[in-house]
């Protein structure tokens, strides 16, 4: 381990300690990143899903929304299809700040991510009303998709029977013979009081752990 600039022995055994942990953090996400690996891909799409999408395109405007099957969502049927599912619509009446935080994530990192996978993010609520969110964001890659009239978010955990919206993603492939396949499923909410099951896939709070006041109650907002 290198020596820091004016770092105490004190500091030097305190940072070597750390470092012992992250090391140890770093393999048990390897571990559980094998363990995803094995998961069964055999479990079918049974239900026939349709969802809705509108053109990508910023400035496309009130152009009509057209109807996908989860299959018709596979651009490169070989990849896998990995959709986010945001919390707007059904009793989440406007767009989740947290949501909107990992999307401005998202959409800078689709045009990478579509080397490797199919992505979209999926909402409850109507169409347009993301849209327009989508537009106000500046949101230019992401592929903007809503489930409502469907049981997709509920059928994946992502909506609750009153309503209420759940951050989650959900991961599909589409095997040979055109079935869809379901290959897994997380959310925030790993377990009952068990939060933070998708800090990974932002950034941001692993920034703010390496800060001496880390993360704290902090919660994004649309603008600041």
């Amino acid at each position: 381990m290198n020596e820091l600039a004016n770092e105490t022995p004190e500091y030097r055994k305190a940072r070597a300690e750390l470092r012992d942990a992250e090391i140890a953090l770093k393999e048990q996400r390897e571990r559980v990143a094998e363990l995803r690996r094995q998961l069964p891909a055999d479990t079918l799409v049974e239900a026939d899903y349709v969802l809705r999408e509108g053109p990508r395109e910023l400035g496309a405007g009130d152009s009509p929304e057209q109807e996908r099957r989860l299959a018709d969502l596979f651009d490169d049927p070989a990849k896998p299809l990995v959709l986010m599912h945001f919390m707007y619509g059904g009793a989440q009446q406007n767009p989740c700040p947290m949501c909107t935080m990992w999307a401005d994530g998202y959409d800078g990192v689709v045009p990478h991510l579509a080397q490797h996978l199919n992505f979209g993010v999926v909402v409850a609520g109507d169409l347009p009303g993301f849209r327009a969110h989508a537009r106000a964001r500046g949101w230019k890659n992401l592929r903007l998709l809503s489930a409502a009239g469907s049981s997709f978010k509920r059928d994946f955990g992502s909506e609750d029977e009153q309503g209420a919206q759940m951050p989650g993603v959900s991961v599909f492939t589409l095997g040979d013979d055109g079935a869809v396949r379901h290959f897994y499923s997380g959310g925030a909410l790993m377990a009952p009081e068990q939060f933070r099951g998708m800090d990974l896939l932002s950034p941001v709070w692993n920034f703010l752990d390496l800060t001496p006041e880390g993360r704290g109650e902090w919660f994004p907002a649309l603008s600041y």
